[in-house]
């Protein structure tokens, strides 16, 4: 699920090639107003050193004293806290709510190397390709899924929901329980055009957990100096999205509002599996660049994908409710709620 932090089993993986003792404790079920969602990961070491979050603060203490003992005896263990409402405000929340946690040892074999299943699910995160960890609770027995058919006929409809809604579930079987958690790609922003509203738009999507990548040919524009440490291609935007490749956790914001540079962009997107393309300009400059992409060959559905003018109908004003407009815009349209009328 978008905004989770998908670095820790990979960090976990690299504390073990260190030679430290390590548990992951993972979010399985919540129930209220849980602090983290279901598929949130804490990773601990032997001295109590720590990644990520299962509850955003509330419980993480007695966790990280769980997973001593964890550690000692090399067996995994289920735990349930309740959070109150008063610890719940020290978290941010309005009322409390209950976690079920997953507290498990990671196991070196005799190659000194993590089994092989976390470190495949390791290469499909850094592959951004969509990939559920499969756990038999009553055995610690961990599987790896891309589709459906990876498993068999019972679980297959479960994970094809899970991926589907991109949310991690819990199923109850006669012979047990079995925890799907899927990890979808981050969402990636490629803003092509490194102008006034491109920063506001790179703060305001970093704060959400995407990965940036700004793009823009002009030198002058894209510079360290305006957009700090956010990655920057100062090649023409057909040729960096070649580069980089355009998957279905893509969104594309096409900001320069000069043709030359935003319509062989939109033509390369426009042909990708890139779940969200939007353009800066009125309508009457969109008209314009439709009728610039239909004399290109687009066809007219594939055209219709663009969000223009771009950005939620706020009545925004200025660089900062612009990006405010287009970050909501996107964030909709990933959770399936930004269609247009």
């Amino acid at each position: 699920m978008s905004g989770r932090d998908l670095s820790i089993i990979p960090s976990a993986l690299e504390w073990l090639a260190e030679g430290r003792r390590v548990a992951l404790a993972t979010v399985m079920q919540t129930w209220g107003s849980a602090p983290q969602p279901v598929g949130s990961q804490l990773a601990v070491d032997g001295e109590g050193n720590f990644l990520g979050s299962v509850s955003g603060g509330c419980v993480e203490g007695e966790v990280i004293a769980e997973a001593a003992d964890v550690l000692l005896s090399a067996k995994p263990r289920t735990l349930q806290f309740g959070v109150e409402d008063r610890t719940a405000w020290k978290a941010g929340l309005a009322c409390g709510g209950t976690i079920r946690v997953l507290l498990e040892p990671l196991q070196r074999d005799e190659g000194g190397d993590e089994e092989g299943v976390l470190r495949q699910l390791a290469s499909d995160i850094e592959a951004r390709r969509e990939v559920a960890l499969v756990t038999e609770l009553a055995t610690g027995e961990r599987r790896i899924a891309h589709a459906p058919g990876d498993l068999g006929s019972d679980l297959a409809p479960a994970l094809a929901e899970a991926f589907q809604h991109d949310r991690s579930v819990i199923l109850q079987r006669s012979d047990g329980e079995v925890f799907i958690n899927v990890f979808s790609p981050t969402i990636r922003l490629i803003i092509v055009g490194a102008v006034h509203v491109a920063q506001a738009l790179a703060q305001m999507a970093r704060a959400l957990g995407y990965d940036i990548l700004i793009v823009d040919p002009r030198a002058a524009f894209a510079t360290e100096e305006r957009f700090g440490d956010v990655k920057i291609l100062k090649d023409w935007p057909e040729e960096a999205l070649a580069a980089v490749g355009l998957d279905a956790a893509t969104a594309v914001t096409l900001l320069s509002h000069d043709a030359k540079i935003d319509d062989e962009a939109l033509i390369a997107v426009l042909r990708s599996d890139a779940f969200y393309v939007g353009a800066l300009g009125s309508k009457k400059t969109h008209a314009a660049r439709v009728e610039r992409l239909r004399a290109a060959g687009l066809a007219a559905a594939d055209i219709a994908r663009i969000h223009a003018p771009i950005g939620l109908d706020i009545g925004a004003q200025g660089a900062a409710e612009i990006a405010l407009s287009i970050v909501a815009e996107i964030a909709a349209v990933h959770r399936g709620k930004g269609a247009r009328p």
